[in-house]
């Protein structure tokens, strides 16, 4: 780990270990605002809306409270290290850490219309989803960081003003054998008929190669389970993306974790499911032909098809596309309506899923109605 992820790592642990929420009743000390606005990467963080995250956490997921905290401790000694760095993996530039168990994920939200999105106009919604819908794959927040006042770090972007913490449905994984390890995949998967202005615009030039690759995961398989099985990961993903579409969002995902059934036999112990109350598709659905394990949960449900950011993009896409002598790439992921979005999001749904038909045959047909728009 270097330097910067090391700092920020420590600024995270700070917010969880000594938790606080900045208060107009409570402003922080002159010199206090004078050291925090000066930092470069070790950023001084709170917890948001601390007692809302905690009924999430406590009320609804039922995870405990002790043992989330010691998540985030070292397991060999009981004391607070370093976070787990694992890199950029997004086009966004988001940095992700996980804590030393691997029981949950942190991952920077560096664009501000992503953290006003979340904060002001999703988190109560997302929060009744929850309370009604526990169950519900949309991936478990489990806490909001932000820094409480103004940092020259986080306006120069030396370092992420905001963090969120959530489940890691990887969570396993690093207790197999290394060698095993390997047998886990992930897909990222979102509708591949959308043109992807990141990705496409200018030549492809304005990200490197190797973000462009992970930007859209093609899924070149079936996940071949059960009529039932898939009955409820529709139903449950329809009733999920009606939240999203309310909440005008697009460009969210799929993300789905796979891995060999052998596995179950092949490790002493017991392959480790996701912390809180379970579900199928949290946990893990075996396939029909008991040769994988899947899980699944929604992610990256921040980009607001009405914010200024989305809007001045879309204009841009406009206007390339009227330099393109009538070309049309085709649907865009960011400049669809969220209705639109989320029709072609189940759509892609229902085509990877496959289940056995009355004679024993494949089929990718359900029971399950088209969604409600």
């Amino acid at each position: 780990m270097g330097q910067r992820d090391r700092k920020i790592s420590t600024s995270i642990l700070g917010a969880i270990f000594w938790p606080k929420e900045s208060s107009v009743d409570k402003p922080l000390s002159l010199l206090a605002r004078i050291i925090a606005f000066f930092s470069l990467f070790q950023l001084p963080l709170a917890r948001y809306r601390i007692e809302l995250f905690k009924k999430l956490r406590n009320d609804i997921w039922e995870i405990d409270e002790a043992e989330y905290t010691e998540s985030f401790r070292s397991q060999s000694n009981n004391k607070r290290t370093d976070l787990i760095a694992i890199g950029d993996l997004g086009y966004s530039g988001s940095t992700f850490f996980t804590t030393p168990n691997s029981k949950y994920l942190i991952k920077s939200l560096p664009r501000h219309f992503e953290q006003s999105f979340f904060r002001t106009r999703l988190l109560d919604p997302y929060t009744e989803h929850m309370s009604n819908n526990p169950a519900s794959l949309l991936v478990r927040i489990t806490d909001l960081l932000y820094t409480p006042s103004p940092t020259f770090g986080s306006a120069i972007g030396t370092a992420p003003s905001h963090h969120i913490i959530m489940e890691n449905i990887l969570y396993g994984k690093s207790s197999c054998p290394k060698p095993l390890q390997k047998q886990w995949e992930t897909y990222d998967l979102k509708p591949i008929d959308y043109f992807y202005p990141e990705r496409d615009i200018a030549g492809g030039k304005l990200a490197p190669e190797s973000v462009k690759e992970r930007l859209v995961d093609k899924f070149h398989d079936k996940v071949r389970v059960t009529i039932d099985q898939k009955e409820e990961l529709v139903a449950t993903l329809t009733n999920d993306t009606k939240l999203l579409q309310h909440a005008n969002a697009v460009d969210y995902s799929l993300f789905i974790v796979r891995y060999p059934y052998s596995l179950t036999s092949q490790t002493s112990d017991p392959i480790h499911t996701p912390p809180g109350v379970g579900s199928p598709w949290r946990t893990g659905v075996v396939s029909r032909d008991k040769k994988w394990v899947y899980r699944a949960v929604l992610l990256d449900f921040f980009w607001a098809k009405d914010a200024f950011q989305a809007q001045a993009l879309t204009g841009l896409v406009k206007l390339w596309n009227a330099l393109q002598w009538g070309k049309k790439p085709g649907p865009m992921s960011i400049t669809t309506t969220s209705d639109e979005y989320r029709q072609r999001f189940l759509k892609m749904v229902d085509s990877i899923v496959e289940v056995e038909d009355s004679a024993g045959e494949p089929s990718g047909q359900t029971r399950v109605q088209a969604p409600e728009v």
